[in-house]
């Protein structure tokens, strides 16, 4: 009888903490696990395209990741405040997953109430402890070192139906202005003199 209890004690203590290794069994002195995007890349900022058939694919590769997640919660935090889930699990997958592909169009469709909006977005990627948990050895470290940006295509204008909103306006105050007007006079001033002077020496 205390063999079965002591067994069932071990064996609940083997499943307990995050993921399939047991938390209680990494070392002190382990370093915080972490992930490294390895997919847009992180050397320039990422423009993407709502619009159908646009995808965006995330990946990235674990680093020190003692206990393996259950799930991993995968969210775009955009410049508005907003958080979108990222995937087409509404942003929830795999603890062992490393790639999720965001359909930006299908999101947009399901999601009238809260749409993507353009501007700038960073990628957020936490385990099921939430984010901003402490930095504990072997277990995933939060991760938002992505940023990228989210843009809508603008319809076609045709070239003679474009019109120059300031254009005029500066044309206006710049042939009004003192120095232009000055510079008008003499040019015209030059050219009936240098006229005049061509006149009299052809008689």
């Amino acid at each position: 009888m205390s063999q079965s209890t002591s067994a069932s004690a071990s064996g609940q203590q083997s499943t307990s903490g995050s993921g399939s290794s047991s938390s209680s069994a990494i070392p002190q002195t382990a370093p915080a696990g972490g992930l490294t995007i390895t997919k847009p890349p992180q050397t320039a900022t990422s423009f993407f395209k709502i619009a159908p058939s646009n995808t965006i694919t995330f990946a990235w590769n674990f680093t020190d990741v003692l206990s393996t997640p259950t799930h991993l919660t995968v969210s775009a935090i955009g410049e508005n405040g907003n958080t979108y889930p990222v995937g087409p699990t509404d942003g929830i997958i795999d603890g062992t997953a490393t790639s999720v592909t965001w359909d930006l169009w299908s999101y947009q469709q399901a999601h009238s109430t809260l749409p993507l909006a353009p501007g700038s977005y960073v990628l957020h990627i936490w385990d099921d402890r939430g984010p901003g948990a402490a930095r504990e050895p072997g277990l995933l470290q939060e991760n938002s070192a992505l940023k990228f940006a989210l843009y809508t295509p603008q319809s076609y204008t045709p070239l003679e139906s474009w019109v120059c909103s300031t254009c005029s306006g500066a044309w206006t105050d710049f042939a009004t202005h003192p120095a232009f007007v000055s510079l008008t006079v003499t040019f015209v001033v030059m050219f009936l003199s240098g006229y005049s002077l061509i006149r009299q020496a052809l008689r």
